[in-house]
């Protein structure tokens, strides 16, 4: 009996310690579940909270998008007929604007490459009280995609925003519509040329660049009434010549 006794004192045990195995295995793979779950849990609302940014930012009052189907290069000094005003994409001159803040307004057909890049373009009226511009300056920092520059043209009003294909018009620089749009489009990627650089090329503004092509246009023309006169020399000392041979004749 003690024997007996004793072997299935070991079974007891043995069997004890197999259903304690047991119940270790199924806690660490409930522990392991649980996990999982709040892992899971936590991407998903760190998912959720990036698709509800992103949302919230694309749900932007009165911005307008337009089809851009032609946005080749045509020479510098070419001027392209914009059918938005201020432009949203189409030709445009094979250099491209600097980003950045400027006293002037700049050429349509720079800027427009500018927003081929990624840029965000925000026009203003001359006339904006200067509070108004400092803020919409106040946008800009070092490195940024963003050209800000009075406009002299048509618009629906005092400040517009655009970017490859959309406008957005406000009434004053602190509309949040305004913070959003620059938010979302800024170093946008749905452009012709994402990534392409908005440094490195044209810092002139309009006034300075017309005077240019002005300049270079005075002396193409000068250049070519030279020419004309050099012709014009060459074909009198042919008559001369000429005159000369039937007096010797």
């Amino acid at each position: 009996m003690a024997k007996k006794s004793k072997a299935e004192e070991r079974r007891a045990r043995a069997a004890a310690l197999r259903e304690a195995q047991r119940k270790k295995e199924r806690r660490n793979k409930a522990l392991k579940i649980a996990g999982a779950g709040v892992a899971g849990a936590a991407v998903l609302g760190l998912l959720g909270t990036a698709i509800f940014m992103e949302m919230r930012s694309r749900d932007i009052e009165g911005v307008a998008e337009y089809e851009i189907d032609v946005y080749n290069h045509v020479p510098t000094g070419e001027r392209v007929d914009y059918e938005q005003s201020p432009p949203v994409g189409g030709q445009h001159w094979s250099s491209w604007q600097n980003c950045g803040v400027y006293p002037e307004p700049v050429m349509p057909e720079f800027g427009v490459h500018a927003l081929e890049h990624g840029a965000v373009w925000i026009n203003y009226d001359p006339e904006l009280p200067q509070e108004e511009v400092d803020a919409l300056e106040g946008f800009y920092n070092p490195g940024d995609y963003l050209l800000i520059t009075p406009y002299e043209g048509e618009m629906d009003g005092p400040i517009v925003a655009s970017s490859w294909g959309r406008q957005i018009t406000v009434d004053n620089a602190d509309d949040e519509n305004l913070g959003r749009f620059v938010q979302l489009y800024e170093r946008g990627t749905d452009v012709p040329e994402p990534g392409a650089s908005c440094s490195g090329a044209v810092a002139e503004t309009q006034p300075q660049v017309e005077a240019q092509i002005e300049a270079a246009g005075e002396e193409a023309e000068a250049l070519e009434d030279a020419d004309s006169d050099e012709e014009g020399a060459d074909t009198d000392n042919e008559d001369t010549d000429d005159e000369a041979t039937e007096d010797e004749e």
